[in-house]
C-alpha cells in the first residue's frame, strides 16, 4: 500500500496530541477517518505505531522512530507542491503553439510580438502547419484549429470568428458577368482551398435556403494565400476567408460575389484554442489565452 500525505498527517496529529479526537478536530475529519488513516499507515510500514487503551494513546518505540521521518516526508511533499504552484504561477518559460499556416501568418503571428513585449520572461515556439499535430508527442501547449469540436478530454475556447466570402476583381466580373444566383457559379472558373475532387462542390446558404453547386477551375491549389493571389490576378471567383481579402475589399481591388449567400466550408467559421488539461494549469498558457481572446475580439473575418 502506498503511503499518502493524509496518512502521515493523521499520524503526526495523533502523535502531537496523543488523542484521536483532538487530531480529528484539527484535521476537520471524523475520528473514524483518523483511526482508519493511522491503521493504513501501520499496514504500509508493517509496524504498530501507537499503543491504545480506553483512556490514552501512546507512541510505541516504532512510532517514536518513525516520527521524525514522517515529519521530514510531509515537509518534502509540501515543499514540492509549493514549488509546483510557484512554477505554474510564474509568467516565464516556453510556450509551444501550432496554428494553420495562412491564419497563423496573417492573423496570429502579427500579434505575438506584443505578447512577448508584455512578458519578457516567456519564449514562444510557433509551428505553422495545416496538418493536425499530435499535441502530446509534439509537446504542444496550445493548438489553434479550425474546429469547435475537439476531443472531449481537451480544453477548448473559441478565440476568433472567420467569415468565408466569394470574391472577384471588378475587371473579371465586367468581362465575365456577375453571377445572380448560386447556380451561375457553374459557368465561372472558381477557386478555393483544394484538396480533393469533393472540394469542387460548393455549398451556400441564405437563411434556411441551401444550395449546392458543382464548380470547376483550371487552377487547383491547397493554399488559400495562392487562391487570393489568383483571384486578385483576375483568374476567376475565389472562395476565401475574410482575413485574406478584407484589405483588398476595402481598397476596391476585390468585390463580393453573391453577398446575400454565405459559403459553407469544411473548416467552419471558428478558430478554437485547444489546450491539454495539464498545460492549462500553467499561468503562462492562461495568460496567452486571455491575451488572444482580447486581441482577436472584433478581428475582421
Amino acid at each position: 500500500m502506498a503511503i499518502s500525505t493524509d496518512m502521515l498527517s493523521a499520524f503526526l496529529k495523533v502523535a502531537e496530541h496523543l488523542s484521536v479526537s483532538r487530531a480529528a478536530d484539527e484535521l476537520g475529519v471524523g475520528k473514524s477517518v483518523v483511526s482508519k488513516r493511522v491503521a493504513q499507515l501501520e499496514t504500509a510500514v508493517k509496524a504498530t505505531l501507537f499503543s491504545r487503551s480506553t483512556r490514552q494513546v501512546a507512541l510505541t518505540s516504532a512510532g517514536e522512530a518513525y516520527l521524525e521521518f514522517a515529519r521530514r516526508a510531509l515537509l518534502e511533499v509540501s515543499g514540492a507542491e509549493e514549488r509546483l504552484r510557484d512554477l505554474r504561477a510564474q509568467l516565464s518559460g516556453q510556450i509551444r503553439i501550432t496554428a494553420p499556416v495562412s491564419w497563423g501568418q496573417r492573423v496570429l503571428a502579427p500579434r505575438l510580438p506584443e505578447f512577448l513585449r508584455l512578458h519578457p520572461g516567456i519564449e514562444i515556439e510557433l509551428q505553422l502547419a495545416d496538418r493536425l499535430l499530435d499535441l502530446g508527442r509534439e509537446r504542444i501547449d496550445l493548438a489553434l484549429r479550425w474546429t469547435s469540436l475537439p476531443a472531449p478530454e481537451l480544453h477548448a475556447q473559441v478565440v476568433a470568428q472567420v467569415d468565408w466570402l466569394l470574391v472577384a476583381t471588378p475587371g473579371y466580373l465586367a468581362g465575365a458577368g456577375w453571377p445572380q444566383v448560386p447556380e451561375a457559379l457553374a459557368v465561372h472558373p472558381c477557386m478555393g482551398y483544394w484538396r480533393e475532387s469533393a472540394d469542387d462542390a460548393w455549398a451556400l446558404m441564405r437563411g434556411d435556403e441551401r444550395r449546392r453547386v458543382r464548380v470547376s477551375s483550371r487552377y487547383h491549389v491547397n493554399n488559400p494565400e495562392s487562391v487570393a493571389e489568383a483571384a486578385l490576378g483576375g483568374l476567376g471567383i475565389g472562395l476565401l476567408p475574410g482575413y485574406l481579402c478584407a484589405a483588398a475589399l476595402a481598397e476596391g481591388r476585390l468585390v463580393r460575389v453573391l453577398p446575400d449567400w454565405t459559403p459553407q466550408t469544411p473548416f467552419g467559421t471558428r478558430i478554437t484554442a485547444i489546450v491539454p488539461p495539464e498545460r492549462l494549469r500553467l499561468a503562462r498558457n492562461q495568460a496567452l489565452l486571455a491575451f488572444l481572446r482580447q486581441s482577436l475580439a472584433g478581428t475582421p473575418g
